[in-house]
């Protein structure tokens, strides 16, 4: 087993696929083991904070209940593969996918109901959350350096993701919707016309899009480099 020592080449992606500044992107890269250890204390935190849901939850349906927390430890076992000179492909779009969505839809939903949760939540657990989960979509960000989001990791990426949807809003197989719990009732009217259930379904809907737009215009991008540099080389 050899422990990368070296930062990977930065290709020059587009900012909207690359928004990080490489300064911060090779800081991170170097720090990778105290990211990793970030990550799984984030993610200890996290099943913590669902054990509730949990418990309301059949045991058959616990793997598509803690999504945050899912999505922190797959980015630390992505890292920390990578680090160790085995990165997975498969892993890093789990991760890139599961940070973007949740490092999303969780300010997202936090903004659509702030008048609740201002008066439910502590306002430091409140800034905590937000910030926190922005962290996440930083730090997906940085995987294009790690990672060519081959097709077959971001086929795998987008079908667990859609299976996340699906049990989250429209079908949950076994016992209600598995969303994280929001702090309304779900036919709560919103906006639009839109109910609670359908407002939240839309921000993740959105993300998992998202994600997958990024995914797969940074494999394109990163093809298109290479065949230029082939060609001029």
């Amino acid at each position: 087993m050899s422990v990368v020592t070296e930062l990977p080449a930065r290709d020059p992606l587009p900012r909207y696929l690359a928004p990080v500044p490489k300064a911060l992107e090779d800081l991170g890269l170097r720090l990778a083991w105290v990211v990793v250890a970030i990550n799984l204390a984030g993610t200890a935190f996290g099943f913590w904070y669902y054990s509730g849901q949990f418990a309301r939850t059949p045991a058959v349906m616990w793997p598509w209940v803690p999504d945050s927390p899912m999505a922190t430890l797959l980015i630390a076992l992505a890292i920390a593969s990578w680090k160790l000179g085995y990165e997975q492909p498969w892993l890093t779009a789990l991760a890139f996918f599961g940070n973007i969505i949740l490092g999303l839809w969780t300010p997202y939903t936090l903004l659509v109901f702030y008048e609740t949760y201002a008066t439910q939540t502590h306002p430091v657990m409140y800034q905590f959350l937000f910030w926190s989960h922005l962290g996440m979509v930083v730090q997906a960000l940085v995987l294009h350096r790690i990672t060519d989001f081959s097709i077959h990791a971001v086929a795998v990426a987008a079908l667990w993701y859609t299976s996340n949807l699906i049990v989250d809003y429209f079908v949950p197989v076994v016992g209600e919707p598995h969303h994280t719990t929001i702090p309304v009732a779900r036919d709560t009217a919103m906006f639009l016309g839109a109910d609670a259930l359908g407002v939240i379904a839309a921000g993740e809907v959105t993300f998992t899009l998202l994600a997958l737009f990024l995914a797969l215009s940074t494999r394109a991008k990163t093809y298109e480099i290479a065949l230029e540099r082939a060609r001029t080389s």
